[in-house]
């Protein structure tokens, strides 16, 4: 089996080397590098199964990193905080795309539990089988999701790009109109296996679809919150076979 590849990228070089230490001794290529600018000519040469990312960083601090890997991001991102105050900042990862984050201190155990779940709903949404359903194409309130593309398509007619988490709820959604979501059942409806995973990002992800989808996300018409319950797509759904 080819060993998956994971950049590490922290400018604390006791950290980064502990970190990339600790992750080849279970099986991982580790490239740990300082600064954005360094993973960047990484990247180049060779792609990325994960990126652990430093939010703090010199010179170019981890939200600009974030930005520069594009949205959804080039490889599966888990962010490192330092502190649990810095709240705002990671939100703003998670709605650029960043998979999950850990906050500083933490075990290296808890590390490889996420980085392992990580992979998993990564590695497993791009090899599930192609289904019946993933041949169905939805439209709601003039918007279209083509399950087999992956792509959701504007009343304009133009491409919106999703991560995978924003993919995955709306599938949800739409394969359930109408109907209240627990919050637990988003996060079954988007994982690949049944072990516990860690996700908080599940509020998180349903903002970055309203700011997507919804005239005005602040009074959201499609995505609708039951408060005590979960979410409610509101709308009706049409759905055909591509095949």
């Amino acid at each position: 089996m080819v060993e998956r590849h994971i950049v590490v990228v922290d400018d604390d070089p006791a950290m980064r080397d502990m970190l990339a230490e600790y992750l080849q001794s279970h099986r991982f290529t580790v490239t740990a590098v300082a600064e954005g600018q360094a993973m960047a000519r990484v990247l180049a040469q060779r792609p990325a199964d994960l990126i652990i990312l430093d939010m703090k960083l010199p010179n170019e601090g981890g939200l600009d990193v974030m930005r520069r890997l594009g949205t959804p991001p080039r490889a599966p991102t888990i962010l490192i905080t330092g502190h649990l105050r810095e709240e705002a900042d990671r939100i703003l990862g998670l709605e650029l795309g960043a998979d999950d984050y850990l906050t500083k201190p933490f075990s290296l155990r808890e590390l490889l539990a996420r980085v392992r779940a990580v992979l998993r709903r990564s590695e497993g949404a791009s090899q599930r089988p192609r289904t019946r359903a993933q041949h169905m194409r939805y439209r709601f309130a003039d918007w279209e999701l083509q399950l087999r593309t992956r792509r959701l398509i504007s009343p304009a007619g133009e491409h919106v790009p999703l991560t995978a988490g924003e993919f995955n709820l709306l599938a949800a959604f739409l394969l359930s109109p109408k109907q209240v979501l627990s919050r637990e059942q988003l996060l079954a409806a988007s994982r690949v296996h049944e072990e516990e995973v860690f996700d908080r990002s599940i509020d998180v992800q349903i903002l970055r679809l309203r700011r997507k989808l919804e005239t005005d996300p602040s009074a959201p018409k499609l995505i609708v919150t039951e408060r005590g319950a979960g979410y409610r797509f509101a709308v009706d759904v049409e759905s055909r076979s591509t095949v």
